[in-house]
């Protein structure tokens, strides 16, 4: 998928045609929007445009994460590159065999992903590295045309709760139904496994909220699934 393959009407937000992933100048969320002319002023080296996906599209694997971080792929252009996060979640990959190289924090580093495809729910970085629901909520139509676009996904792998959340939302089921729970692996009613994770951030991994243990034990069992479901 091209990454500006969305088309940005005059007219209203919905009014987007060919959606794939947001356009680089997406207007859609207006304190995004803000923060993102800001970073470009600051740091006119930087990415500093709506994160597309990386990896194959015939990948069985989907892992989605909450939103860029402004040092990580809001710097850099891939998704989970640059900042801590990053580390644990493609070193676990490469451990699994769905990635390839090894892990440099830079978009240049030569990691290939094997089967697996990463998104975030929000595709822009936010103030403070906490996107508002509103925003979560009007992202959600690009995550919704990936997971349709991807027809080859078994598995989403939902690090956190806001990705879970906007999992379920983009596949139409209201996301109070089926509560996040690290560990689960959830069977949603068109047959896509809904896994959980928390997420693979500086602050859960620090605070031994998420050791490396315990996301190694939910890859384990999303390898395993993706053996049985083919």
């Amino acid at each position: 998928m091209t990454s500006a393959a969305g088309l940005l009407l005059e007219a209203e937000p919905d009014d987007y045609v060919s959606i794939e992933a947001p356009p680089r100048d997406c207007s859609l969320c207006p304190r995004l929007v803000a923060y993102r002319e800001s970073n470009r002023a600051a740091q006119p080296g930087w990415f500093n445009g709506p994160v597309p996906s990386f990896g194959p599209a015939d990948a069985r694997l989907l892992v989605v994460g909450m939103a860029p971080g402004v040092k990580g792929a809001n710097r850099t252009g891939r998704p989970f590159t640059g900042d801590h996060a990053g580390m644990l979640l493609f070193n676990t990959l490469i451990q699994f065999g769905l990635a390839r190289g090894v892990y440099a924090a830079e978009p240049d580093d030569g990691i290939t992903l094997h089967d697996c495809r990463i998104v975030n729910a929000v595709r822009c970085v936010p103030p403070a590295n906490l996107p508002e629901p509103v925003e979560v909520t009007t992202c959600n139509r690009f995550l919704a045309a990936e997971l349709r676009s991807l027809t080859e996904v078994r598995i989403v792998l939902a690090l956190g709760v806001l990705a879970h959340a906007a999992v379920l939302k983009a596949c139409g089921i209201p996301p109070t139904r089926i509560r996040f729970r690290h560990g689960a692996i959830h069977e949603l009613p068109d047959g896509l496994l809904l896994a959980n994770s928390y997420h693979v951030s500086r602050y859960n991994t620090s605070t031994r909220r998420l050791t490396t243990e315990m996301f190694e034990a939910v890859m384990f069992e999303v390898v395993g699934r993706l053996a049985v479901v083919g």
